[in-house]
């Protein structure tokens, strides 16, 4: 086996790997999981519960903004005794007894209609873009999600690809020990098998990045969630 057979019987094996990383991800999608991280997101991420308090805040503003209606009526009243004169210089009231009487500010009757409609605005705008983001988290989740699936798909790949690797590396070893093919052949075919254990090692990280990013959102390990 010369060289040209070992390099011709490399690509071969390389380029079956390629292939098998074309594999798709889509039956690996599991849509009631996917839907579990979502509601998870939505109870645990903390930007989402700004999003709720501000709702909240803006909800509560309404009927604030309406009682503001009593605001402009301030009631009052005076106590003159009974004993007292009704023509007095000093107290010029002119019955005796509780007299009531009631204020009213013209500028803040006017006023509070445009104040419990503001109002009113606010918490929709609070309600809308907490909405919104509703759908943004989603599709964050869902692209974590396909990225965590991704990695899981490589690394499986280059796995089996580092154990074939393996199997050939030690098939080329018996040879070259019995000298049916030459040092720089044998060379070749270990250097392949440490480019792909290496290229296994960056699938295993990229594997541990994407399964935290997705444990972010979702505020929980995998494991929990996936045991709810």
């Amino acid at each position: 086996m010369n060289r040209k057979i070992i390099v011709i019987f490399c690509v071969v094996f390389f380029a079956a790997i390629s292939m098998r990383a074309q594999e798709s991800i889509i039956p690996d999608v599991n849509y009631n999981q996917l839907q579990k991280y979502i509601e998870l997101a939505k109870e645990n991420f903390p930007r989402k519960k700004v999003f709720e308090a501000q709702e909240e805040g803006a909800k509560a503003g309404v009927p604030a903004a309406t009682m503001a209606y009593l605001e402009p009526f301030n009631a009052s009243y005076f106590y003159r005794p009974d004993d007292k004169s009704t023509i007095d210089v000093n107290n010029p009231y002119v019955f005796n007894g509780f007299q009531f009487g009631v204020n009213v500010n013209l500028g803040s009757i006017l006023q509070t209609p445009y104040r419990v409609k503001q109002a009113k605005a606010e918490y929709k705008v609070a309600v809308e873009q907490n909405n919104e983001y509703d759908l943004l988290l989603a599709n964050e989740v869902k692209r974590r999600y396909y990225d965590y699936l991704l990695a899981l798909k490589d690394l499986r790949i280059k796995t089996t690809g580092v154990q074939n690797a393996i199997s050939i590396g030690q098939e080329l070893r018996h040879k070259f020990e019995n000298a049916e093919i030459t040092h720089e052949s044998y060379s070749m075919a270990v250097r392949l098998l440490t480019e792909a254990e290496s290229e296994n090692l960056m699938a295993e990280s990229t594997l541990l990045k994407a399964k935290d990013a997705l444990e972010e959102i979702i505020g929980t390990s995998l494991e929990s969630a996936n045991a709810q």
